[in-house]
């Protein structure tokens, strides 16, 4: 691989997959706009590598051009702005505000969940010791005029690590069932009908919950999720649900400090003939397939085809088949159909800005899908859904009252996921 591991992803773009996120974090007062322009371009400062523009080289690659321009922030306005356009400075990065909320957007390609949350971390800090006085800050803040470390910006040689067997490989196949959903999904991501919930769960009845099944966030939420799939989906001969779970494996590479995506899926396929087991039975069969296939020997295979198609993507004489290669050899395209996803990474380190913050919800692409983050006193869930129908909702609400797990829940909200404009080639 020859360039920049942070642009290949952008040539899977298309208009098909958006590969764009919006985090959303209310906090308890409304928004001093002049304190977070100023306090969110100082924290920007910090990221050089963020602070891009799109490029098209000699060789008709993308490549990421520093951008000197002000990160821009601006009233948000319930309609999909466009990364990398003038409207935001040409930037793949922008702030949005609305009475005490604040939405965090930006492309995928150049941006992990991971390294994302330490820019807004960085942001949320500023802001709230400038409005507040100082506060206790997270562990792992990264403040401007810290330096940008090797460990941030690694990115492992693939031909340097072990080239062991897994023990387990998941051979579950694929479950389509909701495939008319998924290519309706996939096809136009940015249709106005791409919605979301948001679900407010008491961490502490949540864990005691956990504790009493000895089940996990990630593991008991697979399980009710296919629990109320059961209910929404129609049994076919020969068909089965699989969920899957996102899986960091950063730790697996060496990377654990950098900001980089490395982004695998763990897979957990049950049987129509387990719909009426307990929720107990079901999470200790998600532990079980989590046990398996947690191996560093398919972390670092998964790391070898991503660097394999990237490698392809540098190989090819021609922008448009620069795209249509990385389109066909995708690794998240090539990966096993599940029904549904669940995105959790654990409990986040907020310091002293968690007072002062309400909410936070991880907006992404995917359709039956549940972004998680976890606050010291209750869970975010993000359930995101590509139509109006509420059934899949209610499904899962209903596995909550059974379980006798407390929540809230919003009415529909529109995703607005941003669009990407690229240079003409």
């Amino acid at each position: 691989m020859t360039h920049n591991p942070d642009i290949y992803l952008l040539y899977e773009y298309m208009n098909k997959v958006s590969f764009t996120m919006r985090i959303k974090v209310r906090l308890d007062e409304a928004i001093d706009i002049p304190m977070l322009t100023e306090t969110a371009r100082e924290a920007f400062s910090r990221y050089p590598y963020y602070s891009v523009q799109i490029g098209i080289d000699e060789g008709g690659n993308y490549s990421l051009i520093p951008n000197d321009r002000p990160l821009p922030v601006l009233p948000e306005e319930g309609r999909r702005r466009v990364l990398g356009s003038g409207e935001v400075n040409k930037h793949l990065f922008y702030l949005s505000y609305r009475d005490d909320t604040i939405w965090f957007n930006c492309a995928h390609s150049v941006c992990g969940g991971f390294g994302v949350m330490f820019w807004i971390k960085t942001t949320l800090y500023l802001y709230l010791c400038r409005k507040y006085g100082d506060l206790e800050a997270p562990r792992d803040i990264k403040l401007p005029g810290t330096p940008v470390t090797e460990a941030e910006m690694y990115y492992p040689d693939a031909a340097s690590l072990p080239a062991d067997e897994p023990i387990y490989r998941y051979e579950g196949g694929n479950s389509n069932l909701a495939l008319g959903r998924t290519l309706k999904f996939m096809f136009n991501p940015f249709a106005s009908n791409n919605y979301y919930y948001e679900i407010e769960i008491p961490s502490r009845e949540f864990m005691d919950y956990a504790v009493k099944i000895d089940g996990s966030p990630n593991t008991i939420l697979i399980a009710m999720m296919y629990k109320a799939m059961t209910r929404f989906l129609k049994e076919k001969e020969g068909t089965f649900i699989s969920g899957r779970l996102a899986a960091d494996y950063r730790d697996d590479l060496g990377a654990s400090g950098s900001y980089r995506d490395f982004v695998r899926f763990i897979h957990i396929r049950y049987e129509w003939d387990m719909k009426d087991e307990p929720i107990s039975k079901l999470n200790q069969r998600a532990r079980g397939a989590v046990i398996r296939q947690n191996q560093p020997e398919l972390s670092i295979e998964r790391f070898r085809r991503a660097v394999k198609a990237h490698n392809g993507i540098d190989e090819q004489p021609t922008l448009k088949e620069k795209k249509k290669y990385a389109s066909v050899n995708s690794t998240y395209r090539n990966d096993p159909r599940d029904v549904y996803t669940v995105s959790y990474v654990g409990q986040m380190d907020l310091g002293g800005m968690e007072k002062h913050i309400r909410s936070m919800y991880n907006i992404t692409d995917g359709d039956l899908m549940l972004e998680v983050n976890a606050l010291k006193d209750r869970f975010n869930i993000c359930f995101q859904v590509v139509d109006k129908n509420r059934e899949p909702l209610q499904r899962f609400l209903e596995v909550l009252d059974g379980e006798k797990i407390p929540y809230k829940v919003s009415d529909i909200k529109t995703r607005y996921l941003p669009k990407i404009e690229f240079p003409a080639s």
